[in-house]
């Protein structure tokens, strides 16, 4: 096959559909029966949340280039139209089953542990409940809109919860009443817990959705409510700053914001009863066609679920709970500097606690002999101690630069009340660079020392947070090697002032020297395979989508280089093809914990170079985002890390293995019984 076939649109899986075949593995989650019931609830939770984010970003994008009249198909060969077509189908195959997991699966079984939700009128005694809840909690709050000619239909925000509401009969001025639209207030909670008080269940919880249709009536009296059926739109969330015009990136963000809750509609969920001409009527408000209406049998918005979750105090029905290890080298209250002077440190998150990262900022902040705190904020988190021992580093006279990423997803808001904190603390806060996303993570410590100065650095695969350090798998390497803090201290400079820089000495960074140092490597270990030396690659990410990429792959497995891939999210590769991807295998993990560490390893002919980084392989962390890789030179480092890719590989309780037609299947335990990579994990680094 000549390499110019290597494009070949059939090589390549969608990435929108590929993306969704994501969340159907999330989804079989919630219907695993091994798995602790109140996590089946968060799993469903959270494959309705992805579905809502998919829509706001993905199908929002392909509409605006439909719109555009853009035709030019990606490296799959399909067009927009193409794939908005393939997607809906796809799309309502997944809502399906979400809602059959929810009303066959989940509510049984939670009713089987004494857990009742509330799935119609109920009870008289919870039906009375909720009308005593209703008044005095919820209706003060409501604000009914009757339509007519002076009262248009109202801007309706994103993924709120709504109602639109059939009436009969004459209002309080003689005319004839038709139809009116309720609106719920973000600030109202959307699982309410009974406690004991309404049923026989240990438990009972209600859905908000469900307090206000038992009790519609009262907000409409001397008109008869003939009918109320709820629905929820959802928007274009991505945000657009023009990077050619843009000459104050935090006030265009900001007001970004604000038109973030009423972008152009792309999704309509609606009651599945609701009548076809209201169904119609509401399509027409938002400028949608038919195949944009998702009518659901049950709440429009699932992954408010996720707050049972809290709600309900049974550890039985959760994941055990666990300590993070923590290396006794890195155990208050021990001077890291000493430590990490000695030689590197590698975590392994969550399995390894998070609190080294947290203290090692913090003991900068307070050290006297340390001189300037550098660091990168792309999601920190609310109430962040780290943000917190920055603020005090500037207060007791360091010099301090935070490198905050105002746009990081739907952390927007959150980036700017930070970075205006920092700012007044005397942080010295740089916004990244326009049309660039800084998504690297590190931490950049400059002492004074007997031998003068010494830079200390953290560089890591995952975001400065401490929350969500306890649920996604991330690498980080704390070291005091020269080379990369000089390469720190250039990468700083570069990112501060927008100058050029050296070339790095051992980092990689995109968007220069990422992506071809990739390309490099992987060529390179074909070279070996042709010599006869050791080569492969093993490799993990969330996505590999990159055209070059891939195709440098398929050149890799056609030379008989073993490329072995663990890829949690959308994968474009096709493995297993004949005469193209043979020595390719692509496997995706789902369990407890998000896969969210990026390591890259390299045979390199017996002697083997391994990465981690914070980009995977898709053309925004290469071409687009200021990403950072670094090498893990200690043997023993890089064998720990291997040993864990092994178990990866050897996972047949969370692993889903991809073939060449594109399908996904789950692998089960075969004559040598299951293996859990990620609770192998917690045990090989308990304390």
């Amino acid at each position: 096959m000549e390499d110019a076939n290597l494009k070949a649109p059939g090589l390549y899986i969608n990435r929108e559909l590929s993306l969704l075949e994501f969340n159907h593995r999330v989804l079989e989650q919630a219907r695993d029966p091994s798995m602790p019931l109140l996590e089946r609830v968060r799993f469903l939770a959270i494959a309705s949340s992805n579905l809502d984010e998919f829509f706001e970003i993905r199908v929002s994008g392909l509409k605006q280039r439909v719109e555009l009249g853009s035709s030019q198909p990606g490296p799959d060969g399909m067009s927009p139209g193409e794939q908005l077509r393939a997607i809906a189908l796809r799309a309502r195959e997944l809502v399906a089953g979400q809602y059959q997991v929810l009303n066959e699966v989940l509510r049984p079984a939670l009713q089987a542990e004494r857990l009742g939700l509330v799935a119609d009128r109920g009870s008289a005694a919870i039906r009375k409940w909720m009308r005593e809840y209703f008044m005095a909690q919820v209706e003060p709050v409501l604000t009914p809109l009757a339509l007519d000619p002076a009262r248009p239909f109202p801007r309706i925000q994103n993924k709120s919860l709504n109602f639109i509401v059939q009436l009969a009969g004459s209002d309080a001025y003689g005319r004839n009443a038709t139809l009116a639209i309720v609106q719920v207030p973000r600030s109202l909670p959307r699982v309410i817990s009974l406690g004991k008080a309404a049923g026989d269940s240990e438990h009972t919880l209600v859905l908000l959705s469900r307090v206000i249709m038992s009790n519609i009536e009262r907000l409409f009296e001397g008109v008869e409510v003939q009918g109320c059926w709820q629905f929820r739109v959802t928007r274009n969330s991505d945000l657009y700053v023009d990077d050619e015009e843009v000459d104050d990136l935090l006030r265009a963000v900001e007001g970004e914001l604000a038109h973030r809750r009423y972008g152009a509609a792309v999704r309509l969920e609606t009651a599945h009863d609701c009548p076809e001409p209201l169904v119609s009527f509401l399509r027409g408000q938002f400028a949608l066609e038919a195949d944009d209406v998702y009518a659901v049998p049950g709440p429009v918005n699932l992954n408010r679920l996720m707050s049972l979750y809290d709600l309900v105090d049974r550890p039985d029905l959760k994941f055990p709970a666990f300590t993070p290890g923590t290396p006794a080298r890195m155990t208050p209250p021990t001077d890291l500097f000493a430590v990490i002077r000695q030689r590197d440190v590698l975590l392994h998150h969550p399995f390894q606690s998070f609190q080294p990262v947290t203290d090692f900022v913090r003991q900068a902040a307070t050290d006297p002999k340390v001189l300037a705190i550098k660091m990168t904020l792309y999601r920190a988190g609310a109430d962040s101690l780290i943000v917190d021992a920055l603020v005090e580093a500037a207060r007791n006279g360091k010099d301090v630069t935070a490198i905050v990423e105002l746009r990081a997803r739907f952390d927007e808001a959150a980036n700017i009340e930070l970075a205006n904190r920092l700012q007044e603390a005397g942080v010295h806060v740089m916004y990244g660079v326009v049309g660039f996303k800084t998504h690297a993570k590190l931490v950049l410590v400059v002492r004074r020392e007997p031998k003068g100065l010494r830079r200390y650095c953290h560089v890591g695969t995952g975001n400065y947070h401490a929350r969500t350090a306890r649920t996604y798998t991330d690498y980080g390497l704390f070291t005091a090697d020269e080379d990369i803090g000089d390469d720190l201290h250039d990468l700083f400079r570069q990112l501060t002032s927008l100058t050029r820089t050296p070339r790095l000495r051992k980092l990689l960074q995109s968007p220069f020297t990422l992506h071809a140092g990739l390309l490099e490597r992987i060529d390179r270990e074909i070279g070996h395979a042709h010599e006869g030396r050791p080569a492969r690659i093993l490799a993990k990410m969330n996505a590999l989508v990159e055209p070059q990429v891939v195709q440098a792959l398929y050149g890799a497995s056609r030379a008989g280089v073993r490329c072995d891939l663990i890829v949690r999210g959308v994968c474009a590769l096709r493995p297993g093809v004949p005469g193209v991807s043979e020595n390719i295998t692509v496997r995706s993990i789902v369990g407890r914990f998000l896969e969210h560490s990026r390591v890259f390893h390299f045979e390199n002919g017996g002697e083997p170079e391994l990465w981690c980084a914070s980009a995977d392989w898709m053309e925004r962390n290469f071409f687009r985002r200021v990403e950072v890789a670094f090498p893990v030179m200690r043997t023993k480092l890089r064998e720990r890390i291997l040993e864990d890719l092994e178990a990866y590989l050897e996972d047949n309780v969370n692993a889903w293995q991809l073939d060449a037609e594109g399908r996904y299947t789950r692998l089960a335990p075969g004559d040598t019984g299951p293996v859990n990579a990620q609770q192998r994990l917690l045990e090989r680094y308990a304390d």
